[in-house]
């Protein structure tokens, strides 16, 4: 009977109620809270001013160098290609449908999840080691209103920010490179751009850079609100942190994809 529970227990290689797992389970009851918070209305307005400063300004010069070299690598690797096909015009299309739909709200939130998640995860997890988190319980202050409803509004507001002005950073990065190596004159580069791109891609792009904002934030600050074990379990949340927030917007990024660019596509032969 013992042998038929640990089978049960451990289902495709994992241990379903090891304290990992609940600790995973754990992290939608705290999206939920944070939910259920903000229509109620509790938002520190002060510190999330200061998240916001912390998350946008702060990460704003490596989303743009990300992006910047990003498209300017994409029309490298297009370019030559297009050309010899004789569709030099879809070049700009091809980098401005590739930014918007995927490498922009992707990257972004892949900086996102290095710089700004970790550094939630290594603050809050600082703060519950040294239980100054309990010490504002007994204050009276609740953690999830103090500590991460203005972390998830900041990064729920300014990921799409940080997405548009990388967007247009790689696609200015890709129209250099276009021009100056491939000699493809800048009007048809912007033209090709106008004639690819819709609305519904730009709304697309904000969708996925909200969701993976919150995805962040939650994840950084779930595991800095259950870190345990001193300095080195600080260390160990961190890390966590990042590794299953890069792992969550590449799996979650795949479902919106499907749900939002399912089926055929717009683009005509003319257009190339």
């Amino acid at each position: 009977m013992a042998q038929g529970n640990f089978k049960l227990r451990r289902f495709w290689g994992f241990d379903w109620s090891s304290p990992k797992f609940l600790r995973y389970c754990s992290a939608f009851l705290l999206a939920g809270r944070v939910a259920y918070h903000i229509l109620q209305g509790k938002i520190h307005r002060r510190n999330t001013l200061e998240q916001l400063a912390a998350v946008g300004p702060e990460s704003l010069g490596v989303a743009l160098i990300t992006s910047m070299f990003v498209g300017m690598v994409f029309t490298i690797q297009v370019a030559r290609e297009f050309i010899n096909f004789g569709a030099a015009s879809a070049v700009g299309g091809v980098l401005a449908i590739a930014l918007t739909r995927e490498l922009g709200p992707v990257l972004t939130a892949v900086v996102l999840a290095g710089r700004v998640g970790s550094a939630f995860a290594a603050e809050i997890g600082t703060m519950r080691v040294t239980e100054q988190i309990d010490a504002l319980q007994m204050l009276g202050a609740n953690p999830i209103n103090y500590l991460v409803i203005p972390r998830v509004l900041a990064c729920c507001v300014m990921m799409p920010i940080l997405t548009v002005l990388g967007l247009v950073t790689g696609l200015i990065g890709g129209m250099m490179i276009a021009a100056n190596l491939y000699d493809i004159p800048r009007p048809i580069y912007l033209d090709s751009i106008r004639n690819f791109l819709g609305t519904w891609d730009i709304w697309a792009a904000m969708i996925k850079a909200v969701i993976f904002g919150g995805l962040v934030s939650i994840i950084g600050c779930h595991w800095g609100l259950t870190t345990t074990g001193g300095a080195k379990g600080v260390g160990q949340s961190t890390t966590a942190a990042v590794v299953i927030s890069l792992l969550a917007i590449f799996i979650i990024n795949f479902f919106l994809s499907w749900v939002l660019f399912g089926g055929t596509g717009t683009i005509s032969v003319n257009q190339l």
